[in-house]
């Protein structure tokens, strides 16, 4: 065998090596620009409640996950999704070493994710921001969908996507069949008081969807995505047909707990008529996607259409 022929091998078996690894490979347009991703990621590692929700609806267990608001893990309706997975970091602080321990094949990041910390990140692996949007009630759809062409599973988003909106306007028009009232408002009850949720969220986007009218009092600043706390002689302000409150974990119980005793919180009319409807604050004013948006109808049905 010729000593030019042996020098050659090596260049050919790179060649080769790059012409499979684009053959297995699609672009992926993100916030930071095209992102070239494997068809089928296997290790994927994600940092966004969102991203967490998309995967496991499209049929992909990630390994890794950031926290929940309010929480040590991820959010409780997701139990019955995941056995376990490792933590890489909270909301709003990722832990670079422990996504880096998880050897990811592919990064589903938040659309608030910090330019440093992508810079970072897509030196582990391909890295998958959404645009961010602000406060847009649909704009979970669309993160969904970046997510579902990042992970090769279109189809399998898209088809959950439809489920959703689909029952959400049956859900209306049975509200509306039954002369339900269709008034809302969502308040997450915290120790230093409840603060009123903006109708641009994804969870009162749902509520909408599914036929009622979410309010805010007037209380929520454009662009923002709750009021300042209020106080109890302000509760009035959030009386409506129907209160759904959301406490994040066990601070937020007690207050509401204690609340509950006070004469203001008896006075609502809300109150009255026994249309206080106490929920889980990880699904209500933190989680998104596809499977938060069928347990929020879950608990949507069991009250409004029992």
């Amino acid at each position: 065998m010729s000593l030019s022929l042996l020098s050659r091998r090596p260049l050919m078996a790179l060649m080769m090596a790059l012409l499979t690894t684009a053959a297995h490979a699609h672009s992926v347009e993100t916030a930071h620009g095209p992102v070239e991703v494997d068809v089928d990621p296997q290790r994927v590692v994600t940092l966004h409640e969102g991203a967490l929700d998309t995967a496991l609806a499209a049929g992909v267990t990630p390994l890794g996950a950031v926290t929940t608001r309010g929480g040590d893990g991820v959010a409780r309706y997701l139990d019955g999704y995941l056995d376990e997975i490792a933590i890489v970091g909270v909301v709003r602080e990722i832990n670079i070493e422990a996504v880096l321990s998880q050897q990811p094949d592919l990064i589903l990041a938040s659309p608030q994710l910090s330019d440093e910390q992508y810079a970072l990140l897509s030196r582990i692996a391909p890295t998958v921001v959404p645009p961010a949007q602000g406060f847009v009630r649909e704009a979970w759809k669309e993160d969904a969908r970046l997510y579902a062409r990042a992970l090769g599973r279109e189809d399998r988003v898209d088809e959950a996507i439809a489920d959703v909106e689909r029952r959400a306007a049956d859900m209306a028009q049975a509200i509306e069949e039954r002369g339900v009232d269709t008034g809302a408002t969502l308040v997450r009850w915290m120790p230093q008081g409840p603060l009123v949720m903006s109708s641009q969220l994804f969870s009162t986007g749902i509520l909408a969807a599914a036929g009622l009218e979410v309010h805010d009092g007037g209380l929520v600043p454009e662009h923002a995505g709750h009021s300042d706390p209020l106080s109890l002689e302000n509760l009035s302000r959030i009386d409506d047909d129907w209160l759904f409150l959301a406490t994040l974990n066990e601070d937020g119980e007690e207050a509401l707990a204690s609340a509950r005793r006070s004469p203001a919180f008896e006075r609502l009319d809300v109150v009255q008529r026994e249309r206080v409807v106490s929920v889980d604050g990880q699904l209500w004013s933190s989680a998104q996607g596809p499977l938060a948006a069928q347990a929020i109808l879950d608990d949507l049905e069991r009250v409004l259409l029992p």
